[in-house]
């Protein structure tokens, strides 16, 4: 296939997109009005579900599906960083040194640290609750985590940050949503269908298979964050090529 022919191909194929675009949008209700089918629906079915949080309906619930190729692409970026930012041969690993930290920055980073910690928790087991969820709270408790790099060194976090057993974690989150959708199967339902019992509503324990999405959506996202910020830190602060070192001292 010639490059005219592929642009002629592309260009008509973004004219479709487009084409249809325009044709989705324009069937949507206005802007402001007080008619929204969607909404409207997704509220009928968290409430029927007895999930108080509408948005962990539809992404562990109503969407759980589309919910488990967002986890995929994370987990398949942590898989990637493991794979591409690994050691190599002519690389080596030096101790990090200490770095002086001013008192203020480590007495405050010291004290925020368990309550943003205590936060990320909180907000993965209200998931289903109140606004966040798996997503945020795996996002606040990694970063609860290196705090402790901010107000100590880099040695003090590598003490509380086993990465191979972070690593594990990850990948038993990604496993942990798969054979919840998979034991819907085995009860006779579809994948990733709501088979468990409801409970009571704005309760911990309501809202089905929600709160089991949504706590392995929230060990992923921590554990995986953790992963990725370990391997772009170990190439920032520990690991140097061995090759580059060598010739510097060469011109020395």
């Amino acid at each position: 296939m010639s490059m005219r022919l592929r642009g002629w191909v592309m260009a008509l194929g973004g004219l479709g997109t487009a084409v249809l675009f325009t044709v989705a949008c324009w069937g949507l209700p206005p802007f402001g009005g007080r008619w929204h089918p969607y909404g409207d629906r997704a509220v009928r079915a968290a409430l029927a579900r007895h999930t108080a949080n509408t948005v962990s309906s539809v992404n562990f619930d109503q969407r759980a599906f589309d919910t488990l190729g967002e986890e995929s692409i994370l987990f398949g970026a942590v898989l990637g960083a493991v794979v591409l930012l690994r050691q190599t041969r002519d690389e080596h690993r030096l101790p990090p040194e200490p770095a002086r930290v001013a008192p203020p920055v480590r007495r405050y980073a010291l004290l925020a640290l368990p309550v943003t910690l205590l936060i990320g928790l909180y907000v993965i087991a209200h998931g289903q609750l109140s606004p966040g969820g798996g997503f945020q709270g795996g996002v606040v408790a990694a970063t609860a985590l290196h705090l402790l790099y901010i107000a100590v060194d880099y040695r003090a976090l590598e003490r509380i940050r086993p990465v191979g057993r972070y690593e594990v974690a990850d990948a038993a989150g990604e496993a942990a949503y798969v054979l919840v959708g998979a034991a819907g199967l085995l009860v006779g339902a579809s994948f990733l269908a709501n088979f468990l019992p409801l409970g009571t509503f704005n309760t911990l324990a309501s809202g089905g298979t929600v709160p089991l999405l949504n706590a392995a959506i929230g060990v992923e996202v921590a554990a995986g964050v953790v992963v990725l910020l370990a391997r772009f830190l170990d190439q920032a602060v520990e690991i140097e090529n061995g090759q580059g070192d060598d010739r510097a001292e060469a011109g020395t």
